[in-house]
């Protein structure tokens, strides 16, 4: 159980049935009346977001969330497949399970595999991965120096703007959280 006075960004609690993380929190102390806590939370399965007000010391369940480290190892026509780097145990996954965030998995990546009563609810990418650019304009001479970008895309098909100057055959960084480019990776 945890009080609502220990409400954080990030902490996930157990309403309704389901699993929410709180994106945003306020304690409010009014003249009148007793304190509350004004939060915004979001379901982690559906991704619903709704604003709920709590009681000031009003406790709710926290969610046990169990993160292991999980190692993609080959996709399987509509899944991608996932080992357990300790047990050795395999998860299947689609990518309507993973979102948005499938455009940056290769083979061989290490993920955290996020799970709530047996259930996955979502997968945490690194925050930044190094791919190789697989197609793109080339970049004409002079060009570096007005400071543009171009589309590229990378091995896993997802499309990134970059610098004028990268060519196809590169290895760039790039970060997965809002899909920057980051730099040229060695």
């Amino acid at each position: 159980m945890i009080s609502s006075n220990d409400f954080r960004t990030g902490v996930t609690i157990e309403l309704d049935g389901g699993v929410w993380r709180v994106v945003e929190f306020l304690h409010v102390k009014p003249g009148k009346g007793s304190a509350f806590v004004r939060t915004k939370l979001k379901n982690v399965q559906t991704g619903n977001t709704v604003e709920r007000t709590f009681r000031a010391g009003e406790t709710v369940p926290q969610a046990n969330l169990e993160k292991r480290t999980m190692q993609h190892t080959y996709r399987d026509v509509d899944q991608l497949v996932f080992m357990d780097m300790e047990t050795f145990n395999e998860v299947r996954l689609t990518e309507q399970q993973i979102g948005d965030r499938v455009k940056y998995i290769k083979e061989e990546m290490e993920v955290n595999v996020v799970t709530w009563e047996d259930q996955v609810l979502e997968v945490e990418l690194p925050t930044s991965v190094v791919l190789e650019v697989t197609e793109t304009d080339p970049g004409v001479k002079g060009d570096t120096a007005t400071g543009g970008s171009k589309p590229a895309i990378v091995e896993t098909g997802a499309q990134v703007m970059v610098p004028l100057f990268i060519s196809v055959g590169e290895k760039i960084k790039i970060d997965t959280r809002n899909d920057t480019y980051l730099g040229r990776e060695n």
